[in-house]
């Protein structure tokens, strides 16, 4: 399942929001029913998620069904069109100061390709009982510049730039910032900054939102 909402969408924020939050769930209930530990796509064919990955989520869930997911953000400011990722966690880290929420990935220290097998132990060993939501760029059609998407699939790092990294989280949150090209050299040398820019505010709102009403959530159940 995927969503998808321009920049320019005045509902965009909510969009995203809403959006993110319903794949939360349905990623979470795929998770905790006993007889379908391995994920499958809609037309019936067996996903990427595996049957040991689920186990040792229902192992470590503490049964909070409005627990705020670990944000992870990928990328580098070494190049404009790649730094979607570090911006929108700096964003967010300021949007939810105080909430106790996790968010990795940011200017001051980024995730990038180098670090991807690295952190995916570090969550699997400190996370293990939580949803992780993936953001990062991507390169689209020319229509697509400007676009968040939400995926129901976790995200491969580096595809864009014909990367094999392997894949991270449950769901996925991606900006498209330029036009695919051969050598996606539009992706590193010729994305304005304002397009990215607008793009993480975009992001971070929309998961600050999310956060901030799983938290609310969480405490009238609580």
């Amino acid at each position: 399942m995927e969503y998808g909402f321009h920049i320019y969408n005045k509902l965009a924020v909510d969009g995203v929001s809403v959006g993110v939050d319903k794949l939360l769930r349905a990623d979470l209930e795929r998770k905790l029913t006993p007889r379908s530990l391995t994920k499958f796509n809609e037309n019936g064919d067996t996903g990427t998620r595996s049957r040991a990955k689920n186990a040792l989520f229902q192992k470590h869930f503490d049964g909070n069904l409005d627990k705020p997911p670990v944000i992870v953000c990928i990328g580098s400011d070494l190049a404009i069109g790649d730094s979607l990722g570090p911006i929108t966690g700096s964003m967010l880290k300021y949007k939810t100061q105080g909430l106790g929420v996790f968010v990795y990935g940011t200017l001051a220290t980024p995730v990038t390709a180098k670090e991807i097998k690295y952190l995916r132990t570090f969550l699997r060993e400190t996370h293990a009982g939580s949803q992780v939501i993936a953001v990062d760029a991507a390169v689209g059609a020319e229509g697509d510049i400007g676009l968040v998407k939400i995926c129901d699939t976790p995200l491969l790092p580096g595809a864009g730039a014909n990367k094999k990294l392997g894949e991270i989280g449950d769901i996925s949150v991606i900006g498209i910032v330029a036009e695919r090209s051969l050598a996606n050299y539009g992706l590193l040398n010729t994305t304005r900054l304002n397009l990215v820019y607008t793009m993480s505010e975009l992001i971070s709102d929309a998961l600050s939102n999310l956060l901030y009403n799983r938290l609310d959530l969480a405490r009238k159940n609580g």
